[in-house]
């Protein structure tokens, strides 16, 4: 092969060694190809479907690593001249490339730190939506439409790593699985407010998407007790009483699953409909 190296320098003149390197490279990237491709079939045929996106973002960085070490030893001989070459032109590089190598860090950062993951619900600035998926430079949402509550709207938003490092992200799902929900009712000054008080209990703590996250929040908070410095001291449902003008306003705090907490709530709407059509409690309508 030394031979062969030496023949290709004596045709175009160019030393023999840059061909050794060209053709290892070469070797090099078409096996981690290949070993990329033979781990997505693995991770796809022996994980199951809900854990195969997460796995496979794993296993490529990884394999990514391994590529970079094994070439920095392949280079290791000119790895000087090339940091030469690099500190020369590293400086207006940095400055024309600043907001590539924000996003870059910024991916490091978000995997290290785990601001967020895959299946998050997440906001930054007036953007609320799904985490979909983390790449090296940026990240994709799936827009959820004016507030926590609502519904996907079908827009795919990518948003750059750098916003780590320069917006105000807020995570709905980190640390805690749920989130504390509340429901405002009016019903009016005369009537009778712990008969109303009853109802309203009854129907929220039979729902079933809320009946029983209570205990699984004390599991869940000692978990992350141990981590977070975030404690609560009740987890049922609670009414909160406010006089407003003519009428009272009864507002019910309950936990719930932020992706869940829309239909929660109309479930709950239809339950006092039905307990109202039936003389169970009283609504304020006026106004």
């Amino acid at each position: 092969m030394s031979n062969f190296y030496h023949y290709l320098s004596t045709i175009t003149g160019i030393d023999e060694v840059y061909f050794y390197l060209i053709l290892t490279t070469t070797i090099v990237v078409i096996f981690f190809v290949l070993i990329k491709r033979l781990a997505e079939f693995i991770v796809k045929k022996s994980i199951p479907l809900l854990r195969q996106y997460s796995v496979n973002q794993n296993v490529q960085m990884i394999i990514n690593v391994l590529f970079v070490v094994i070439m920095f030893f392949v280079w290791d001989n000119y790895i000087k001249n090339i940091i030469t070459l690099i500190s020369i032109i590293g400086a207006s590089l940095i400055v024309a490339l600043r907001e590539g190598v924000l996003s870059f860090v910024g991916g490091l950062y978000i995997r290290v730190k785990r601001l967020f993951v895959s299946g998050d619900r997440i906001q930054i600035d007036d953007i609320i939506g799904d985490v979909m998926s983390v790449s090296t430079f940026d990240f994709d949402i799936l827009e959820i439409s004016n507030d926590t509550h609502g519904q996907s709207t079908g827009i795919m938003i990518t948003l750059p790593n750098s916003y780590v490092f320069t917006r105000n992200i807020k995570n709905y799902t980190k640390g805690f699985k749920y989130i504390w929900n509340e429901l405002t009712i009016k019903v009016p000054v005369d009537c009778d407010l712990v008969n109303n008080k009853r109802e309203l209990y009854r129907i929220v703590n039979n729902n079933e998407n809320v009946k029983y996250i209570v205990e699984k929040m004390k599991v869940q908070s000692n978990v992350v007790g141990t981590t977070n410095n975030i404690y609560f001291s009740k987890y049922d449902p609670i009414i909160y009483t406010k006089i407003v003008d003519d009428h009272i306003e009864l507002t019910i705090r309950y936990l719930v699953d932020p992706k869940k907490s829309r239909i929660v709530e109309s479930m709950i709407w239809n339950k006092i409909f039905e307990s109202y059509k039936e003389d169970k409690m009283n609504l304020y309508l006026k106004g």
